[in-house]
């Protein structure tokens, strides 16, 4: 059989690189301090970088840095709708798409878009849509692109941050900003925003609460829960979640007013 030289062979023995990394804990200590220095039963949030403009093709764009959870939002649009029989002729029509990076977890993933990828679309979508001023867009899509560039937990949390910071920046008419903010049971305490280790953690009792928050309307726009939590813990954690959407809140507010000055034009010589 012929020898293909343009494919670069690799090593007759090697080993994959997982191998090398270091295993976390599989019980997380339920006292003390966490992993990275926050304290329990606190509103305390990893430190934010926020951008906004760094994808000059789309209409609008963001990129979110908690910790090493990363996140890049393209928004696309308003555009004609693509399918006529979906077109409405009084109001707009919004579409998310969340994926995951390839190399953005330590599983290698695929591009093909998987039921965890579609969940997520689903409850960002859900999330987004009642802070979009769709009726000004009758007859028309507007598109949200979220790509995971790398998942270090609460990635729901922040792609509703991330998108609502995209359509911001795109110019796209809306009620509110639209903050997200999550927090984990860990037996009889709890932690905001919490780590992928600390998302995978095995542990007794424990449930997780995702919160998308209009913090000038003081209105909730989509919550979702996973696990049991009793109905005072619930509550609690709402309250929480909001504390933290307030939190992240003037961070978001800065990166939007750096973004307008950028695109502002210069002022005229006098």
């Amino acid at each position: 059989m012929p020898t293909d030289t343009k494919r670069v062979r690799g090593p007759e023995a090697s080993q994959s690189p997982s191998l090398f990394l270091c295993k976390p804990a599989t019980v997380l200590p339920s006292r003390g301090p966490r992993a990275d220095g926050r304290q329990r039963d606190q509103v305390d949030v990893r430190p934010v970088f926020v951008r906004c403009g760094l994808v000059s093709q789309a209409k609008g764009s963001a990129y979110i840095e908690a910790g090493n959870t990363k996140l890049m939002c393209c928004v696309y649009g308003p555009r004609e709708t693509e399918r006529k029989d979906e077109t409405d002729m009084k109001c707009g029509r919004l579409i998310a798409d969340m994926r995951f990076a390839p190399f953005s977890c330590r599983e290698r993933g695929s591009w093909i878009q998987g039921s965890q990828e579609k969940d997520l679309s689903l409850m960002l979508h859900e999330s987004l849509q009642p802070a979009v001023c769709l009726h000004k867009y009758p007859r028309s899509q507007i598109e949200v692109n979220v790509m995971v560039l790398e998942n270090s937990g609460s990635i729901l949390a922040h792609a509703v941050t991330c998108a609502s910071l995209a359509l911001a920046d795109a110019g796209i008419e809306m009620y509110d900003l639209v903050l997200g903010c999550s927090m984990r049971q860990d037996g009889t305490s709890y932690m905001v925003d919490p780590s992928y280790v600390e998302e995978s953690g095995c542990s007794d009792n424990q449930g997780g609460l995702t919160v998308a928050f209009l913090p000038s309307l003081n209105q909730i726009s989509g919550l979702q829960s996973d696990g049991e939590m009793a109905e005072e813990t619930l509550t609690a954690g709402v309250r929480t979640c909001i504390e933290g959407c307030y939190k992240l809140y003037p961070v978001i507010q800065q990166a939007l007013s750096k973004a307008v000055r950028r695109a502002a034009p210069p002022p005229p010589e006098s």
